[in-house]
């Protein structure tokens, strides 16, 4: 699949974590972890383009230092989602556009994934898409494990 004509993803990047304040600054390899998720993410066949979405100017700042496009956003977002919502309106995108939420504390981020995620808007009456898998009863019952629940027919 080439790239889609208007298909952009946006990685929301907020410093004030309660369990891990400036996660997105975490150092791997000597780069923030946001640059990992950006650079995997820009691997992707499917995305026009990539921003990094974030209420803060450290991350702004190390983003800039970095070459990765940057907007920011208010800090009052109560999710990752609402973050990528405003920095969209910011940004303009096309009502008919397709936003891609990309999780920036996913530095492992195989582009495929992306591919992957996308491909369901090949049909006109899909609206959203997530990536899941098939998990066991022990794992769905941590309560840190995100649950898609799908119906008989396969739809979530």
């Amino acid at each position: 699949m080439s790239k889609l004509q208007k298909c952009y993803g946006i990685i929301p990047a907020r410093y004030s974590s309660t369990r891990f304040p400036g996660k997105p600054l975490a150092d791997i390899l000597g780069k923030p972890m946001f640059w990992h998720v950006y650079d995997r993410a820009r691997q992707s066949a499917e995305l026009l383009d990539i921003v990094l979405a974030t209420d803060d100017e450290r991350i702004s700042a190390a983003a800039e230092a970095l070459n990765v496009p940057v907007v920011m956003t208010r800090k009052d977002h109560p999710s990752g989602t609402d973050r990528v919502l405003e920095a969209a309106e910011l940004l303009q995108v096309e009502e008919d556009a397709i936003v891609v939420n990309i999780q920036g504390d996913e530095p492992t981020l195989h582009p495929a994934m992306l591919t992957t995620l996308v491909r369901p808007f090949g049909s006109p009456e899909v609206q959203v898409s997530t990536l899941a898998k098939k998990i066991g009863r022990a794992e769905s019952e941590n309560p840190a494990r995100v649950n898609v629940v799908f119906s008989r027919s396969g739809k979530g």
